[in-house]
């Protein structure tokens, strides 16, 4: 297995950095993990569009969604389109939210090129030679962290947005690799959290017991040699900044 980074960028997209997106692949399985802007453009470096396997969305924040809506035209009028709905693995309401920015004649074409699995609680599905498992994270909307095992290994984790918790943890637990998001630089006492600080990202790695980190979404004010820095101040394994273009092997 390996995972792609399309982009990281937050909360938009930045010059030759697109919003967060990546891309889990092995031999016979693609999976476009979150669809911030710009990364349906880099999604087709790596792979045709007919070799989607299928989507997986965390969360309805449009610096993870908003790509999702162009891949609508892509995926019905590109040359390279698959010949069925891409399985569309999202929270609960993707689809109406996607119909009010599309317009009403997409109601009846939405189907036909997404088949929507709604995420509201934990579950899990065989997608290609991999299982895709979520569970829900707390982000002050409904969000969800992915894990991606392959042969009963769980090989990577993927946080989301989330704040740092049981909620997290329980989602990522027992991957290998985390690819965790630290959309914050410091938590502020009265509020209520909804991403992680780097030393909370590291935190969240050590506590799953995975020997490698990959920092996300990372605040701007932060460079990558200090958020790794920051990350290590918690997590004794490898730390890794992500960046458009890098490639990892799991």
């Amino acid at each position: 297995m390996h995972l792609t980074v399309l982009g990281s960028a937050t909360p938009y997209a930045r010059p030759d950095e697109p919003a967060s997106g990546y891309l889990v692949r092995t031999d016979t399985t693609a999976v476009w993990l979150d669809a911030g802007p710009g990364t349906l453009a880099e999604l087709q470096r790596y792979i045709p569009l007919h070799e989607l396997t299928a989507i997986a969305i965390s969360h309805q924040h449009a610096d993870h969604t908003s790509d999702l809506l162009t891949a609508y035209y892509a995926l019905r009028f590109a040359d390279d389109r698959p010949d069925h709905p891409v399985p569309l693995y999202a929270p609960s309401g993707m689809l109406e939210a996607m119909t009010a920015f599309l317009g009403p004649s997409s109601r009846a074409a939405l189907p036909a090129t997404f088949d929507v699995h709604e995420l509201v609680e934990p579950g899990r599905a065989t997608v290609g030679d991999l299982v895709l498992s979520w569970s829900p994270v707390d982000h002050g909307m409904p969000a969800f962290g992915f894990t991606f095992a392959q042969e009963g290994e769980v090989l990577l984790g993927y946080s989301g947005d989330s704040a740092p918790g049981s909620a997290v943890t329980t989602a990522l637990a027992g991957a290998m690799a985390v690819l965790v998001e630290a959309g914050t630089s410091a938590q502020v006492p009265t509020e209520t959290p909804v991403h992680h600080t780097p030393e909370e990202a590291g935190a969240t790695a050590a506590a799953i017991g995975a020997t490698r980190l990959v920092l996300t979404h990372v605040d701007g004010s932060i460079v990558p040699e200090d958020a790794r820095a920051r990350a290590r101040a918690t997590f004794a394994g490898e730390v890794i900044s992500a960046h458009r273009g890098l490639t990892v092997a799991l």
